[in-house]
């Protein structure tokens, strides 16, 4: 039975609530990076996680933004694409992972959702010896400005093959990732990943590339 837990992430003035699972011995732990107006809660990143946990993954599902900072971006939606700030805000979740240790002295990995992917990207380039895997639903990489050149961690990238404008955006990111990225097209899915069976295909293939990443 999986351990699960509510914690509060201090970084820097910011407390940050998330929701931790640990499976009995972790082989890794996943911090998942959620899209523009979406939360901790986020149906897809729950179901997602879920397939981790089944595969000896711990995920920690963290809200990027304060209760506050919430208020502000439901009128103004301005936050949510502040990559810089979501990005910092990931990047010390991890540092607190890597000093707390929640989950033992295991590999960490990021999972991030549209924006979400961009932020996750700027983490790991910033973290290159902490974040050992990076996997992008939907994602908008492209965001990641300079970043991407810096990302020295595998990468996989899960576009939906009806996503066309995101598959495109994604085929240029490649680009900048060079031989760690990896793109794949999930065929007959959208952006939400809505369509019978896509969502779980996700969950699959991010799970095996965290597993092979994150084993040690």
């Amino acid at each position: 039975m999986d351990e699960q837990r509510s914690v509060t992430v201090p970084i820097g003035e910011a407390q940050l609530p998330a929701d931790l699972t640990l499976p009995a011995q972790p082989v890794g732990v996943v911090l998942f990076a959620h899209g523009s107006g979406s939360s901790r809660h986020s149906p897809r990143n729950v179901a997602v996680a879920r397939t981790l946990n089944d595969r000896g993954l711990a995920t920690v599902l963290a809200d990027l933004l304060t209760p506050a900072e919430d208020e502000v971006d439901a009128r103004t939606a301005e936050l949510r694409f502040d990559i810089g700030l979501l990005a910092s805000r990931l990047a010390g979740i991890v540092d607190w992972l890597s000093a707390e240790r929640p989950a033992g002295d295991v590999p960490i990995g990021l999972f991030g959702a549209s924006t979400g992917a961009a932020a996750a990207l700027v983490a790991a380039a910033s973290r290159a010896d902490r974040v050992a895997a990076v996997v992008s639903r939907g994602g908008r990489p492209d965001l990641a400005g300079n970043a991407l050149a810096q990302v020295r961690t595998p990468t996989l990238l899960l576009v939906g093959g009806l996503d066309e404008e995101v598959i495109t955006l994604n085929e240029r990111a490649l680009a900048e990732l060079g031989e760690v990225g990896e793109l794949r097209v999930i065929p007959g899915a959208t952006h939400l990943f809505e369509e019978p069976g896509t969502l779980e295909q996700v969950a699959d293939q991010a799970g095996t590339w965290f597993t092979t990443h994150l084993s040690r």
